[in-house]
């Protein structure tokens, strides 16, 4: 018989960050505190204040449908120029008739 080891919940949880993931969430709150800071005045704070508040729920959506969803799309961005210009290898020509 197959010996069965239990894995917890707990060891194999991605870091979150205010419950998104933690590099755009940290990314954000560095980019509307340095438009506030930079700014220093009431517009500025405000329009920061409005865009961090904005960000989190759509960080934490983002982070709920998948915890590394941002290394995943890079990943994606990275690897477009290898795609090949062809469709899956087991398709079905068309321009053969079927004898089935």
């Amino acid at each position: 018989m197959l010996r069965q080891t239990e894995f917890h919940r707990v060891l194999h949880r991605r870091h979150l960050f205010l419950g998104g993931e933690r590099e755009p969430a940290l990314m954000t709150a560095i980019l509307c505190g340095g438009l506030a800071l930079t700014g220093m005045n009431v517009v500025s704070i405000a329009i920061g204040a409005a865009v961090w508040f904005a960000s989190i729920p759509l960080l934490r959506w983002m982070a709920k449908s998948d915890p590394q969803m941002v290394g995943v799309y890079v990943r994606h961005l990275r690897y477009a120029p290898y795609y090949p210009p062809r469709s899956r290898p087991w398709r079905i020509e068309r321009s053969r008739p079927c004898w089935r």
